[in-house]
């Protein structure tokens, strides 16, 4: 036990197995409900939901495992929201594209992913973005989650009029919700410990007292086959053949690159991981990522991205790689106790995303607002990512606009060259994905 609390680095985090094994399963409980979404949004595209399921729990496991183990990281990996949708209704629904021939494209991309990560490109990129940005990506992503919880809380709904607009604040699922909220204020302010897990336990208690969350019929069922989505991307890896095809395999690349990377710097900054504004084993813990989306990709997922919902187990607590560890097995246990992950319904998870998004905003703090320069890019990455409902678009605008204002002030040559491809890069994505 000792060589283990030494390896993690417990001492020089002040933590503990209690409360890293609660930070895990709380990170777990937030990221759950991919589980049951993948599977919803890549059945769309007409793969197997089972195998889905299953594909899902197992590049889950193995990239949140390696995290955890290698990197030593409080950081889950799973399937990312987003690029998932594009898979389905932008890909294979919107292009015509076999769900066969999109699978091949994750292969490619995560393949060029892991040449990426292992000559450490990746790393060398992330280090080179102005701390500012880091700030701002981070504080973005908060708002980006907040924005996802109250959505999911029924609080924020859709509006023709303006585009967003109040829900439906009497109906008793955003009922639960604002329970949920309130309840977690309450612990978070009273600096309780595990608020958010406790308060996700209690939502989920009063949820199935009204009715409003329904009690699992059983506790165990066998994991569904792997069978219909096993090796289909490695059988149809020649169907990569064409320009429109390739621009897919750019986009899957592109989304996944920054999705991930904004996130691991945005949990590191909120976590204090980041030191001179480098993060400590990122080459590692962005190899775990890679693993996760070529593991994926062969099993049959979407491409894997580090999630934000592991600010959630960092609130209780989490800080070393046991976490990530505790997140992993879960969700191998998840393959055998899939009826009772039912009861993680939006409504619970959404306190959590909110008071998360809460902390994470803190970082706003610490921007140069004076600096104009500065201010603009980081405000557009800022406000863009709950905008554009997406982590990389936000993360585009800032990164475009940030060379042209260094430059309107006279300071061109104070911009990393990085910072200048990356800006012509994010210009061609957003055409090409708008075209």
């Amino acid at each position: 036990m000792d060589n283990i609390r030494e390896y993690f680095q417990f001492k020089e985090l002040n933590t503990n197995f209690r409360t890293e094994i609660v930070a895990g399963l709380t990170t777990f409980v937030s990221m759950a409900y991919i589980l049951f979404l993948n599977p919803t949004v890549l059945g769309a595209a007409g793969m197997d939901k089972g195998a889905v399921f299953t594909a899902t729990a197992l590049a889950s496991a193995i990239a949140t495992i390696f995290m955890g183990v290698v990197a030593r990281y409080p950081i889950g990996i799973a399937p990312g929201l987003g690029v998932n949708a594009f898979f389905a209704y932008s890909v294979v629904i919107g292009m015509g594209i076999p769900w066969e021939t999109a699978i091949a494209g994750v292969l490619v991309a995560a393949l060029i992913f892991l040449l990426l990560s292992l000559f450490k490109i990746r790393e060398i990129i992330i280090d080179m973005i102005p701390e500012d940005l880091k700030i701002a990506i981070a504080a973005g992503i908060g708002m980006f989650i907040a924005f996802l919880g109250l959505v999911n809380a029924g609080i924020i709904a859709k509006n023709d009029a303006t585009l967003v607009g109040i829900g439906s604040l009497g109906a008793p699922t955003t009922l639960l919700a604002i329970f949920g909220v309130i309840v977690t204020f309450v612990l978070m302010a009273r600096k309780t410990p595990a608020a958010i897990f406790i308060g996700m336990i209690l939502t989920t208690i009063v949820g199935m007292v009204f009715g409003l969350i329904d009690m699992p019929h059983q506790l165990i069922s066998a994991a569904p086959s792997l069978k219909p989505t096993f090796g289909v991307a490695i059988a149809h890896l020649g169907d990569i053949n064409s320009l429109q095809l390739w621009i897919v395999v750019l986009t899957f690349l592109i989304v996944t690159f920054f999705d991930t990377a904004g996130t691991m710097i945005g949990l590191a900054t909120q976590a204090g991981f980041m030191k001179d504004n480098k993060m400590p084993r990122a080459g590692s813990a962005l190899m775990a990522d890679a693993i996760g989306m070529t593991t994926g990709a062969v099993l049959g997922t979407s491409p894997t991205s580090a999630y934000v919902e592991s600010s959630a187990g960092m609130a209780v607590g989490g800080r070393s790689g046991i976490s990530a560890v505790t997140t992993g097995v879960l969700f191998i246990f998840a393959l055998l106790f899939s009826p009772l992950l039912t009861v993680v319904t939006p409504e619970v998870t959404a306190p959590a995303l909110i008071v998360v998004g809460v902390l994470m905003a803190s970082n706003l703090r610490d921007i140069n607002w004076d600096d104009f320069a500065i201010a603009a890019p980081a405000f557009l990455i800022i406000i863009g990512m709950p905008l554009t409902y997406s982590i990389s678009d936000g993360i585009a605008l800032g990164f475009i606009v940030y060379p042209i204002t260094m430059m309107a002030t006279k300071r061109a040559k104070q911009v990393q060259p990085l910072m200048y491809v990356l800006a012509i890069i994010f210009l061609l994505f957003l055409y090409l994905t708008m075209h």
